[in-house]
């Protein structure tokens, strides 16, 4: 077969080395051929840079696991929030503290946020006491806290309006979708989450992630403790109820579900992120991420698509981009976008390995040491190359690329899971783990003695009874969890 010798000039000049193409760039830029902008962006995504992100700072001050990073818009302060229930803000560059004070959280931090344009004085915090709070940084240096609202279970986490001093949104493990105006203090509380039909053992599907479409902030999305991501319009709530009532804003407009999982009562959601195209970007628990484009939904009435037919239906419907080597079982994890226009997909694992894959082809491009036990939250930075992580250990981890030698191609990427002493590591689903509890006590197998379970299935006693009874093994094991409880969040 024939080949123009300029055709295969270009497809050598393609497969260059990114270092390459970034020299290039700088000459362009000076001749006048690539804009400062053009060429910022590309650097930016440059496959260089991230094969020489390096540990180049620890923020340490938190006294339990950091459940929750993000930055302020113009990328300069750092808000964490941890099991200590305080939130901090930092100087990331110096590694200096800023601000530290008590949430006013009586449990676990999962979310802290600073509004946009308010001068970095708003912070918004959700945590496992199901409490919605509102921090205000006064002038004089001190913070008020105050109670919005609360979820009846844990609040995982919360989603602020793109560029809104005032909206933000939060969910929880009660199904409850809520909607926050600052300017009222008021939550007006948008729907419950109902299970598909036939899911008869769930009353509601616990929320885990939220998120907000950057191009169209009237599109929000939800996932929890079923196989779908919902698509909702606030735009439909506004119109049927003004605001006043969510009896007719139940429905989404749209589900997404791989179509291998369409029916697995097993699985669940754990992080979700927009990019600025708009894709849709799911982590799966004991499962894989996948990424999906807009076109890629079963539609509002996701149950005519489990009916006996949906096989034949689908066989032609385009599937998402999955992204895989990671572990994602022993918390409830985030998932994000990396590179000035998302040109890269980043997530924590079970192993405490950040990974960081192509978007484009799915290919792992590097694995980076960087807890212990687990990293849960990966927050890039809005304008530069850089990562904040988190996860079952108290610091935060500042990932900048400034390693004088690119790190080689990944090995060892199906890395053991880290050893485990109790079987509820193999739990996923809340149905596994009551299936499981129940059969325990049932066949007289479980080592815990002395534990009441009512004729209703008091599960919740049960579960609390296991984490006081836990051994002394596990809770002895420096810097990691000391409960089944922490295993799980």
């Amino acid at each position: 077969m024939y080949v123009d010798p300029s055709t295969s000039r270009m497809m050598k000049k393609r497969n260059r080395a990114s270092v390459d193409t970034a020299v290039v760039d700088i000459c362009r830029r000076e001749v006048g051929h690539l804009s400062t902008r053009k060429f910022a962006h590309r650097l930016a995504a440059s496959e260089d840079l991230v094969l020489r992100l390096d540990l180049v700072r620890k923020l340490e001050k938190h006294r339990g696991c950091v459940n929750t990073v993000s930055f302020n818009g113009d990328g300069d302060i750092l808000v964490s929030g941890s099991d200590d229930k305080r939130v901090i803000l930092w100087d990331w560059e110096t590694g200096s503290i800023k601000l530290s004070f008590n949430s006013g959280h009586n449990n676990n931090i999962f979310q802290a946020k600073i509004m946009p344009g308010t001068d970095e004085r708003t912070i918004v915090t959700c945590a496992a006491d199901g409490q919605v709070r509102h921090a205000t940084i006064l002038e004089c240096g001190k913070v008020g806290t105050k109670l919005l609202a609360r979820h009846q279970g844990r609040a995982h986490k919360l989603a602020i309006e793109p560029g809104s001093p005032h909206i933000f949104y939060t969910c929880g493990e009660d199904g409850l979708g809520q909607h926050f105006d600052l300017r009222t203090g008021e939550a007006t509380e948008l729907f419950s989450c109902q299970p598909v039909h036939g899911r008869s053992f769930m009353q509601v599907v616990n929320l885990n992630a939220i998120a907000i479409d950057p191009r169209n902030p009237n599109l929000f999305m939800i996932a929890g403790s079923d196989e779908f991501t919902r698509l909702y319009d606030i735009r439909r709530y506004r119109s049927n109820s003004n605001l006043n009532s969510s009896s007719a804003f139940g429905q989404p407009v749209d589900h997404f579900c791989p179509k291998h999982l369409l029916g697995d009562e097993n699985v669940g959601i754990t992080g979700l992120a927009f990019s600025d195209q708009s894709e849709l970007l799911v982590s799966y628990g004991e499962e894989f991420i996948y990424l999906f484009s807009k076109d890629m939904g079963w539609g509002s009435n996701v149950n005519s698509v489990l009916d006996v037919d949906r096989t034949m239906e689908s066989d032609s419907k385009p599937g998402p981009q999955q992204y895989k080597g990671h572990r994602n079982c022993m918390t409830v994890k985030g998932v994000n976008f990396f590179g000035p226009k998302c040109e890269y997909v980043v997530s924590g694992s079970d192993c405490g390995r950040i990974f960081i894959w192509r978007k484009k082809d799915t290919e792992v491009v590097r694995v980076m040491e960087a807890d212990k036990q687990v990293v849960n939250c990966i927050q890039p930075h809005p304008h530069t190359s850089m990562l904040a992580s988190s996860g079952i250990e108290s610091d935060i981890k500042i990932w900048t690329p400034t390693a004088l030698e690119k790190a080689p191609p990944p090995t060892n990427i199906e890395k053991s899971r880290p050893k485990m002493n109790t079987w509820m590591y193999q739990m996923v689903s809340p149905r596994e783990m009551a299936l499981q509890l129940l059969s325990m006590r049932s066949q007289q197998a479980s080592p815990i003695e002395n534990v009441s379970v009512n004729r209703e299935g008091n599960m919740l006693e049960f579960i609390l009874s296991f984490d006081a009874n836990s051994s002394e093994e596990d809770d002895n094991e420096e810097g990691g969890p000391t409960s089944a409880h922490d295993y799980f969040y």
